[in-house]
């Protein structure tokens, strides 16, 4: 019986690159009925679970059936369309990577990632890379600092000197990992540096605009080396990271730090921008908040409230 599990590593439609538990990789279209059941429906994504058998007539492999997905990586559909464009499905956490330097870190862009793998229930760890620019330890804890008393767990990481890279492999290990975040932060100098096999193409930062060039054009599943049974999703560098459908009254819930105050507020229905006797603000002013993650929570909220009414 030739039929047998494999997960989708690499494509963007038409034929993809599937991995059996065997570890072989073949070549796999729909089988024509799962074209028609898919239709209208969500695309295959790389990190699908599928089941594949041999297609005798084309002697190739088919995609016959796709499993329920667990978790998923998304993005907004460009251009201000409505929908969600899946990155990677079946993901167990998202390792959102940012540099100290060479592009700058931008603080709202941090906690936009941030808050789309809280709201895709993805458990994101933040990774801020090229900490040999830093001039100080201070300077670099400094940025770290918000992050790590929000509950976040934060890699100091350089891929040039090997700093945070023990801590970074043992935190892969076994899990299905997402890789994101601006171009030109060194998301592939990090991979190639865990994974040397994989010769993924670099490139340097443009000086005129300050922000990375994509290297990286569609995302790819990466098994772990050394019988590690994980994987790494190497994702397209984002520019733009839209928040879509969610709901302007659960945007507090993908702020952690202000988990613990949600109940105390006067009002249940409390936005915490205005109401009096709000808890959050009471704790933003007692400094148990940081101020621009609360900045960070305002703008998006606003950004929510202003959408809502077209979705």
């Amino acid at each position: 019986m030739s039929e047998r599990s494999a997960i989708v590593v690499e494509g963007t439609g038409g034929v993809w690159r599937v991995r059996d538990a065997s570890g072989e990789t073949h070549e796999a279209a729909l089988a024509g009925r799962l074209k028609q059941e898919v239709r209208g429906a969500l695309k295959l994504a790389v990190g699908d679970h599928v089941t594949i058998d041999r297609d005798e007539r084309e002697s190739g492999w088919r995609i016959t059936a796709i499993a329920p997905r667990a978790g998923v990586l998304a993005r907004r559909e460009p251009g201000g369309r409505h929908g969600e464009r899946i990155l990677a499905a079946n993901v167990d956490q998202v390792l959102i990577v940012f540099a100290f330097r060479k592009p700058e870190p931008h603080r709202r862009m941090i906690d936009r990632f941030l808050v789309i793998a809280e709201a895709n229930d993805l458990r994101p760890h933040l990774v801020l890379n090229k900490v040999d620019l830093c001039e100080t330890a201070e300077e670099a804890e400094a940025l770290a600092a918000p992050y790590r008393a929000a509950g976040y767990p934060v890699h100091l990481t350089s891929a040039k000197r090997g700093d945070g890279l023990d801590a970074l492999r043992h935190d892969l290990h076994g899990r299905v990992t997402a890789f994101t975040g601006p171009s030109g932060v060194g998301k592939s100098s990090l991979l190639n540096t865990l994974h040397p096999a994989l010769e993924l193409r670099t490139q340097e930062i443009s000086p005129s605009v300050n922000k990375g060039r994509h290297t990286t054009v569609g995302a790819k599943l990466i098994p772990l080396p050394d019988g590690d049974d994980g994987y790494l999703v190497d994702t397209p560098g984002l520019r733009e990271v839209g928040m879509w459908g969610l709901p302007a009254e659960s945007l507090d819930q993908c702020f952690p730090e202000f988990r613990r105050y949600l109940g105390e507020c006067r009002f249940q229905d409390c936005r915490h921008d205005a109401e009096p006797e709000c808890a959050v603000r009471r704790a933003l002013a007692d400094g148990a908040i940081d101020a621009e993650r609360y900045e960070s929570y305002l703008k998006l909220l606003g950004e929510l409230r202003a959408e809502a009414p077209g979705w």
